[in-house]
């Protein structure tokens, strides 16, 4: 037994190295295997932990398998680790192709881009590392920076920066909210691809008076702005008639005015004539007087 254990111990602490050169190394707390001319089967079982190529895996338990150690299986608490893609992520299961360098993670699957501030949840996440392109399955759930996204099935191209989402897909940006049947979003610019069946709500901010410039909001939906200006046309509109009402009151002010001026001194005409009548009639009156105490 003493001899048995020895050989495990010395069987872990070995590297493997393929036909192609590659290296691998691995520990556990205790192995098992078979060889064979066209298939090698190793499983590690307890603090299991892989290294092959770019792939760092700890796991309960990891099974290597197929020619030259080709595939790889892992099971319970995985953590892992792609130092050429940058990427982190956790999951129950998952399986590794060394040729492909494809990456298929299973259930309660946690996926961290670091190097673009990227974290995406999902039931299941296919990576490809030679494209950098990742296809998320159930219960998407991604967040970058401000952007919070989530569907039933996205695409993650971790290269361009690109996510495409379709199932009842759902971008949240802030206190803005768009839906569609299909959602393409750049995550460089923040810029938005939405098709089919599209809703959405945009908040905007008014520009402050007091400080004279204009706070950096998004720019309404056309809708809006269509409204907008037909509110402006309308309030020119009762300006223009405000206006008018104005000037007319005031040209119907001055003819009043003039009226009242022209009647007054047509009243100072009619008494200054009614004077005159009446100092003639008076002096005729006197003339008469006269001519008939001469005739006496």
């Amino acid at each position: 037994m003493k001899a048995r254990a020895t050989l495990t111990i010395f069987l872990l602490a070995i590297s493997i190295f393929t036909a192609r050169a590659e290296k691998i190394t691995f520990s556990a707390d205790s192995m098992s295997g078979v060889s064979g001319k066209n298939s090698d089967r190793t499983t590690l079982s307890g603090h299991a932990s892989i290294k092959a190529d770019s792939m760092e895996i700890s796991a309960d338990s990891i099974e290597l398998y197929g020619a030259d150690f080709r595939f790889l299986k892992a099971s319970g608490s995985i953590k892992g680790i792609n130092s050429q893609s940058k990427l982190e992520f956790t999951c129950d299961s998952m399986t590794y192709d060394r040729i492909s360098k494809i990456a298929v993670l299973r259930n309660n699957v946690h996926l961290i881009d670091k190097e673009n501030k990227v974290t995406a949840d999902a039931e299941l996440i296919e990576y490809n590392q030679k494209t950098e392109v990742a296809v998320m399955q159930i219960n998407v759930y991604l967040v970058q920076e401000e952007n919070t996204c989530t569907a039933a099935h996205a695409v993650y191209n971790k290269k361009q920066q690109l996510l495409d989402m379709s199932g009842n897909p759902q971008v949240v940006q802030n206190q803005d909210a768009f839906r569609a049947q299909e959602i393409s979003l750049n995550l460089k610019t923040n810029e938005i691809t939405l098709d089919g069946h599209v809703r959405g709500s945009v908040t905007t901010k008014n520009s402050s008076s007091s400080e004279g410039s204009s706070s950096g909001t998004k720019a309404k939906p056309a809708s809006e702005k269509k409204e907008d200006s037909s509110s402006n046309a309308k309030d020119g509109k009762e300006k223009e008639s405000s206006a008018k009402e104005s000037g007319k009151s005031e040209k119907d002010g001055k003819a009043n005015e003039k009226d009242s001026k022209d009647s007054k001194d047509k009243d100072s005409v009619s008494k200054e004539d009614l004077s005159v009548k009446d100092s003639k009639e008076e002096k005729a009156d006197k003339e008469k007087e006269e001519v008939k105490d001469a005739k006496r």
